[in-house]
């Protein structure tokens, strides 16, 4: 039995925290650049085995997402021959000016998951259980209200009111976030 605090044990522990937390932002950068899911899948599948032969090569306190989807990008360009046969295919060019959007928003979408976490927790709990169960997979709005103890009519009008309530919220959060310009300037 390998001793659990040993080099070997903590670098495997720090390995799989880092994929379980980031591994919705590799796939959300993969599915950018592969227009089937089932592909995209496979590739998220083909990228983490690659991140755990080269874990050793990842420099700690660096950006492990970004060193993540470079792995994912040369997987990408690596499988090309495996799209080629479907009816879109994108050039060399049109692939590299995705990735680098798809780079480029990595930030905002996760500084807009942020304010969204933090407005959901400002929601009563109710509110907040019945936007969860709705959207939860498989969840439904009758499943919801049944668990909220909402009539399905009422389900509808809260669950309205409070995508609207959050979207101001999730707004509100990334405004007070961003630069304010300085006094004076055009």
């Amino acid at each position: 039995m390998p001793d659990p605090s040993s080099p070997e044990t903590e670098g495997r522990k720090r390995l799989m925290a880092l994929i379980t937390r980031h591994q919705r932002q590799i796939f959300s950068y993969i599915y950018t650049l592969v227009p089937d899911r089932p592909d995209a899948e496979d590739l998220l599948q083909e990228t983490c085995v690659v991140i755990c032969e080269k874990f050793e090569e990842f420099t700690p306190g660096t950006d492990f997402v970004a060193w993540a989807c470079q792995i994912a990008w040369w997987r990408i360009r690596y499988a090309r021959q495996k799209f080629a046969r479907s009816k879109v295919v994108f050039d060399d060019e049109v692939l590299a000016k995705v990735a680098l959007t798809a780079s480029a928003l990595r930030e905002e979408l996760d500084d807009r998951h942020e304010a969204l976490a933090g407005c959901l927790q400002k929601l009563a709990p109710r509110d907040r259980e019945l936007l969860l169960t709705r959207y939860e997979p498989g969840g439904g709005v009758a499943e919801a209200a049944e668990r909220t103890g909402r009539s399905l009519d009422a389900a509808y009008k809260a669950l309205n009111r409070l995508r609207k309530l959050l979207h101001d919220c999730v707004t509100h959060e990334l405004a007070a976030d961003a630069p304010q310009p300085h006094e004076g300037s055009a």
